[in-house]
């Protein structure tokens, strides 16, 4: 049996803590070994664990996200970091990129966005475990990966990054939205965004439902399937 991916979580929330982990036990091939609660305990169990993968939050206690992975770069562990918070102003964002994480959730967020994440992280860790050196084709098949990957899964014509785009508003509506009202937030036209939500739909990601107007035709209204809505 291969040896997993060991996680780390660093989280104040200890529901948050929970439900990351229940998440990510659901994914293959990953393991969580151990939690902490501020940056200060997270360098602590870096050391004392030696994880493949953290997840970490940015706002906590005593010692908050950006601080620890400075400190961590600067103590050059050898591991990779996947940002899962609620911060999305620019200057973090453009702090953690450049810090090297290899991916940014954005709470609230759905299982389906986290284990995309993972199932990316673990192809491309298993292609740079295999390899002693890379040839640039090799080098742009681990950096090109996720593209790759998204787009052959995909029918003729769709594209990821408008996959993306319309799942990424999905997640943050409270309410089912129709393919009119979607269009006119990410700014595509309603047949586009149609031919998405049907996709999604035939894929079980998000649930149609039908309501009446007050001249009794039917509308659509779309929202993440409701098994997909373990935010955090």
């Amino acid at each position: 049996m291969k040896q997993p991916i060991h996680v780390l979580l660093i989280e104040d929330d200890p529901m948050v803590q929970e439900v990351n982990q229940l998440f990510i036990d659901k994914v293959a091939g990953f393991k969580v070994i151990g939690a902490a609660a501020n940056g200060m305990e997270g360098r602590r169990k870096v050391k004392e664990l030696r994880p493949d993968l953290v997840l970490l939050d940015i706002f906590m206690p005593e010692e908050d996200g950006l601080k620890t992975i400075s400190k961590l770069r600067k103590d050059q562990f050898d591991i990779d970091i996947i940002a899962v918070t609620a911060a999305n102003d620019t200057d973090t964002v453009k702090k953690l990129l450049r810090h090297g994480v290899v991916d940014y959730i954005v709470k609230p967020f759905t299982f389906e966005r986290l284990k995309l994440a993972l199932e990316q992280y673990k192809g491309m860790h298993v292609q740079l475990k295999q390899h002693e050196r890379f040839s640039q084709n090799e080098l742009d098949e681990v950096r090109q990966q996720k593209e790759h990957s998204k787009t052959n899964e995909l029918p003729k014509g769709l594209q990821p990054l408008t996959l993306k785009q319309i799942t990424t508003y999905l997640e943050k509506i409270d309410r089912p939205q129709s393919a009119e009202e979607i269009g006119t937030e990410v700014g595509l036209a309603r047949v586009t965004v149609r031919r998405y939500l049907n996709y999604l739909e035939s894929a079980g990601q998000v649930e149609m439902e039908l309501t009446y107007g007050t001249i009794g035709r039917p509308i659509q209204l779309y929202r993440l399937h409701r098994k997909s809505e373990g935010r955090v």
